[in-house]
C-alpha cells in the first residue's frame, strides 16, 4: 500500500495494554505540553501497542477529535520526505495534491508515529526538526507553503537501540528534541498475563511461554543478542490454542523464527524441551 493511501486508526475500541512502569503518566505529561516523544526498546516489546493505547486514551472519547487519531508510518530505507508530506498525483485529466500521513496529522491534530525512524532516509529525519521545537511548523516545499501544526498534534518516533550501529543511529541534533521513554520486555508474571490475554492460551501455558522467553533472552553466550519478542511468544500461544503441539508450536513460532543459525535454534530447542517436557 502506498503511504499516501495508508489509513489511520479510528481506535473506537480500547487496545489492550499492560503498563510496565510509569510510561502512561510520562506520555500524558508530554502530551499535555506537546513535547515530542521517543520510544526506545527491543522489537516486539509493545511500543506500537502503547502508542495505539495512548491515542485511544487521548482522542478516543473526544467529541471533536480527529477522525484518525493515529497516523502510523513503518519507516524503511526508501522512505523519503515526499512520502511523509505528500505528492502530486495524476487523476483523470488533472493533477491533484494528496497529503502524506505526516501532513494529515499536522492538519487534523492527531498523533503521527514514525516507527523505526533510523531506517528512513536522512531527508525524512531532517524534515521533522521544525515540528519538534517551538516553531511546530511543517514546510511543504512542493506547494510553497508552511503549515502550522494543529494545537493537538504530537510527533512520536521509535527505534530499537539493539539493532542500530554507528551508521544507523539518531544524531544528537535529532535525539535531543524528544522526551525519551525506554521499554524492555516484561517480567515473567506480567508477560504471562499479556500472553494469556492476547493468545487465549491457558494460564499454565502462558506462564511457561513467558519463562521460555526469559531464558532465551539470556542466551548471550550463544551470540544471540536480541532475544525473543513478546509478539512471538503470543504467536506460539495462538498456535497452541489451535491444537498444535506445544513443542511444535514453539519450534515454528520461536526457534525457527528468531534465527537461521543452527546453534541458536538448537539452544532454543533445548530450552523448549526443559520447559515443555514430553
Amino acid at each position: 500500500m502506498n503511504l499516501d493511501e495508508a489509513p489511520g486508526y479510528d481506535l473506537s475500541v480500547e487496545p489492550f495494554y499492560r503498563p510496565l512502569a510509569d510510561e502512561i503518566e510520562v506520555f500524558h505529561a508530554a502530551y499535555d505540553q506537546r513535547l515530542p516523544v521517543l520510544l526506545k526498546g527491543p522489537t516486539g516489546c509493545g511500543k506500537t501497542r502503547f502508542v495505539e493505547y495512548m491515542a485511544h486514551k487521548i482522542y478516543g472519547l473526544a467529541v471533536d477529535g480527529p477522525s484518525q487519531p493515529l497516523q502510523t508510518v513503518a519507516c524503511h530505507e526508501d522512505l523519503s520526505a515526499t512520502d511523509l508530506v505528500g505528492r502530486f498525483l495524476l487523476k483523470a485529466d488533472e493533477t491533484v495534491w494528496q497529503d502524506g500521513p505526516l501532513t494529515k496529522a499536522v492538519k487534523e491534530g492527531s498523533i503521527c508515529y514514525l516507527d523505526e525512524i533510523v531506517e528512513a532516509r536522512k531527508d525524512s529525519t531532517v524534515l521533522i526538526h521544525s515540528l519538534t521545537d517551538h516553531r511546530r511548523i511543517l514546510p511543504v516545499e512542493k506547494l510553497g507553503t508552511i503549515l502550522d501544526a494543529h494545537p493537538n498534534f504530537l510527533l512520536v518516533i521509535s527505534y530499537n537501540p539493539g539493532y542500530q550501529n554507528v551508521l544507523k543511529d539518531l544524531k544528537p541534533s535529532t535525539r535531543q528534541r524528544f522526551v525519551a521513554i525506554e521499554f524492555d520486555y516484561p517480567q515473567i508474571d506480567v508477560e504471562a498475563e499479556i500472553i494469556e490475554h492476547e493468545s487465549g492460551a491457558q494460564s499454565v501455558v502462558s506462564e511457561r511461554l513467558a519463562r521460555l522467553g526469559a531464558k532465551i533472552r539470556n542466551l548471550r553466550s550463544h551470540g544471540f543478542d536480541e532475544g525473543v519478542s513478546t509478539r512471538l511468544l503470543i504467536y506460539a500461544g495462538q498456535l497452541i490454542c489451535r491444537g498444535i503441539d506445544e513443542r511444535r508450536a514453539c519450534e515454528a513460532a520461536i526457534a525457527k523464527a528468531v534465527s537461521d543459525d543452527r546453534e541458536v535454534q538448537r539452544a532454543v530447542a533445548e530450552l523448549v524441551d526443559v520447559i515443555f517436557p514430553v
